[in-house]
Parts: structure tokens; C-alpha cells; sequence
């Protein structure tokens, strides 16, 4: 299953870092990865691959949002055919 990763906040050193290996720990491949930073804010939109991960979608749900509130950052992840859903016009 492929779904979207979404980070949000202000800018710092180590936000893709952080992202990055908290997703490797769950066996969470990223294959696109889109960053910008406008004025303060960064903001990070990625497409991963979580066929290697054996951990339930809830409980990365989770813990992303946890490491975000941590962090001051918003971090979601959605399933690709929700986010596509979501966006078609």
C-alpha cells in the first residue's frame, strides 16, 4: 500500500532527518519526497511505500502525530486512494 505523508511547521535543522528515520524504523520506504520552506515555514509532502512495514496503518498514524507534537510540526499520513479521493475535482 502507498500513502502521503504530510509535514508542517516552522523551519529548524533535522526536520527531514527526523521524519525520515522514524519512518525507516517501521520498514517505510519513501519514494517521492517533495520540501519547500516559504519565509519561516517548512512544509514536506512524501509518497511512501509501507508494503514493508508490519505495523498497522492506526499505529503509524499514531506515532507520526505523536513525533509531530513532540516537535511542534503537524505530521499526517493518509492512504494514497483516500488522499486521491479527497483531491479529485
Amino acid at each position: 500500500m502507498r500513502a502521503i505523508v504530510t509535514v508542517i511547521g516552522k523551519d529548524r535543522v533535522g526536520i527531514i532527518a527526523d521524519v525520515c528515520t522514524l519512518l525507516a524504523s517501521y520498514g517505510i520506504n519513501i519514494l517521492d519526497i517533495n520540501q519547500t520552506v516559504l519565509q519561516e515555514y517548512f512544509t514536506m509532502m512524501m509518497l511512501v511505500d509501507m508494503s514493508g512495514c508490519k505495523t498497522p496503518f492506526d499505529e503509524v498514524s499514531k506515532a507520526l502525530k505523536s513525533k509531530g507534537e513532540d516537535s511542534a510540526l503537524s505530521i499526517r499520513i493518509q492512504r494514497e486512494d483516500i488522499f486521491e479521493a479527497m483531491h479529485r475535482i
